[in-house]
């Protein structure tokens, strides 16, 4: 089994509306556009962690009705950390899982066959960690196998996600895409405004 997790716990509110209820070009939430694209890629199950704004975002899942298992499970206390909520989200995806896809709510805009692209070299590879990339730059969802788990787990809330990336380094699997959704952090009005800009 193969399960997206959505990290979408915080409130950050620089574009006056949290992250994952910003709309997106086409006036869907960030959330629900991230549901719909795991959907159609065919992934398992589709975890999303909440915060504070737990009742927001599954109304707003709940209006998009992805076409898979999609449920939300709140981190506690977000400001551990965005490891802190995947800790979450591996918890709620069980113990029969083979791997994850782990992406922040506001990276919106990877496209359905980035993601397609990701689990095809990771069932051919059987790689411990798998991402895509544009040129040198590493993009998201990152996969990660059943494998890493444990490590993940253990990783120090400090450091994230990233300590285990690092010490599987000459393991990782980089799939070149020519998908710069992949990339698009939005974290400020103007990164947002420049991804209300682009066509989709």
């Amino acid at each position: 089994m193969l399960v997206a997790i959505i990290l979408a716990a915080g409130d950050s509110r620089r574009m006056g509306t949290p992250k994952a209820l910003l709309p997106d070009p086409d006036g869907r939430p960030f959330v629900a556009r991230l549901a719909r694209t795991f959907s159609s890629a065919g992934v398992d199950r589709i975890v999303i962690v909440t915060g504070a704004l737990h009742d927001a975002i599954a109304s707003a899942i709940a209006a998009e009705a992805p076409a898979v298992a999609t449920e939300c499970a709140r981190n506690p206390d977000p400001s551990r950390g965005q490891l802190s909520s995947l800790w979450i989200g591996l918890d709620a995806a069980g113990s029969h899982v083979e791997g994850v896809l782990m992406i922040p709510v506001d990276i919106p805009l990877v496209r359905e066959s980035t993601i397609r692209e990701v689990v095809e070299s990771w069932r051919r590879t059987h790689a411990p960690i798998v991402r895509p990339a544009v040129g040198e730059r590493h993009g998201h969802p990152v996969l990660f196998d059943r494998s890493t788990f444990d490590a993940l787990r253990h990783a120090p809330l400090s450091e994230g996600a990233r300590v285990v990336v690092h010490a599987h380094a000459n393991r990782v699997v980089n799939v070149p895409v020519d998908d710069d959704g992949c990339l698009v952090d939005v974290d400020t009005p103007a990164e947002y405004e420049a991804m209300i800009g682009k066509k989709t």
